[in-house]
């Protein structure tokens, strides 16, 4: 059974902006009823062409809604330049975090935001060279190889939790693996120079102050640094974070995620009582 924060639930039994926005400017539609989640996104722009208005209308599961009621939330207000930016991993964490097996919902939030504002530009909606993959769910070559970038996936399990390539027939099981493959020999390991104890503390610091602490406290929580032993971030939540049943995801796929990505991959985050 999967663990749901508040305000995943607060987003699926009070939806924002359901519906179609009357007139369009830009319109993006994911997914396919037949084999489970579909999406289609709809936006208006103002005449200083930022999003005014936004709906959506889904088929699918809570975080689904969620997902989609979150990002037009998200990107009322903002220009394209501005919504391109956001990410999947923004929509999870804007709701305090998704399950793995669900963070499909807000790489279909993306991915319908892309594709509205693509129609908006004119664009067609598969572009030249890319190359459906996983014809049960309608995903592409290059849908796919971004959330293995995006998201560091290494396995076609990660693929199947995020797009949902690949978890129908299998057929494309080959094809989704030769993509994880390219990426990850793409990729160049990044070398950075060794910390003394002291160094790293500061870092850490920095960043989750920098980093961390502001997208917790704009949802009520907080996190406080106890110790840093070797390679172990030991932290304690405060606020919202505290009681909230899905701390440790956060935990996980936002806060040591990003210590990872900023310092070292060694980095392992452990929650300790601090009162």
């Amino acid at each position: 059974m999967w663990e749901y924060t508040d305000k995943v639930k607060e987003h699926f039994l009070n939806p924002r902006n359901v519906g179609e926005v009357e007139n369009p400017d830009g319109v993006g539609e994911v997914g396919s009823i037949a084999c489970g989640d579909a999406l289609k996104l709809s936006f208006k722009l103002d005449k200083d062409k930022r999003i005014k208005e936004a709906k959506f209308k889904t088929f699918g599961c809570a975080s689904a809604i969620a997902s989609s009621s979150a990002l037009t939330e998200m990107i009322k207000g903002k220009t394209l330049e501005e919504a391109m930016k956001i990410s999947n991993r923004d929509i999870a964490e804007y709701l305090g975090g998704l399950p793995e097996e669900k963070m499909h919902c807000s790489v279909m939030g993306k991915e319908a935001l892309d594709k509205a504002i693509e129609n908006f530009k004119g664009a067609p909606a598969v572009k030249p060279g890319e190359k459906i993959i996983c014809e049960c769910f309608g995903v592409t070559d290059m849908e796919i190889e971004r959330a293995v970038r995006e998201n560091n996936l290494a396995t076609i399990e990660d693929v199947t939790n995020y797009t949902k390539a690949g978890g129908g027939c299998g057929n494309c099981h080959e094809a989704i693996q030769q993509i994880i493959d390219r990426v990850k020999a793409e990729e160049k390991p990044v070398i950075r120079p060794k910390l003394t104890n002291i160094q790293k503390i500061r870092m850490i610091e920095e960043s989750l102050e920098r980093e961390i602490r502001p997208s917790l406290r704009h949802d009520g929580g907080d996190i406080e640094l106890v110790d840093v032993v070797g390679n172990r971030v030991l932290v304690a939540t405060r606020g919202a974070c505290k009681t909230c049943k899905a701390s440790d995801i956060t935990l996980k796929n936002f806060v040591e995620a990003k210590l990872r990505e900023l310092i070292s991959t060694d980095l392992i985050i452990e929650e300790v009582n601090n009162p």
